[in-house]
């Protein structure tokens, strides 16, 4: 599988608010958990251009973190500004 329990410990360790394994609920690890599986079904769709299933999994993802990410951007724009340069993505 492409996501496993150590990749997933490594991206809530290094990207997740108290720089925890175990911080699994904070936005900002949620965030990069989402975002690391958008990256992944991009290229996965690049490859597979008829796998409308998968798309419709990705644009569910990428409305999930847009909601995550406009959570953070109303109540706390510190935390929002941290992971948008964190992660690399558009604002």
């Amino acid at each position: 599988m492409y996501l496993d329990t150590e990749k997933k410990k490594e991206l809530f360790k290094n990207h997740g608010r108290s720089k925890a394994d175990n911080d699994t609920g904070s936005a900002e690890s949620q965030i990069a958990l989402f975002t690391y599986r958008i990256s992944h079904l991009t290229q996965h769709l690049k490859v597979n251009k008829k796998d409308h299933s998968s798309r419709n999994g990705l644009l569910k993802l990428v409305g999930k973190r847009r909601r995550l990410l406009d959570y953070l951007h109303d109540n706390e724009i510190e935390r929002y500004r941290a992971i948008i340069a964190e992660l690399g993505l558009r604002k």
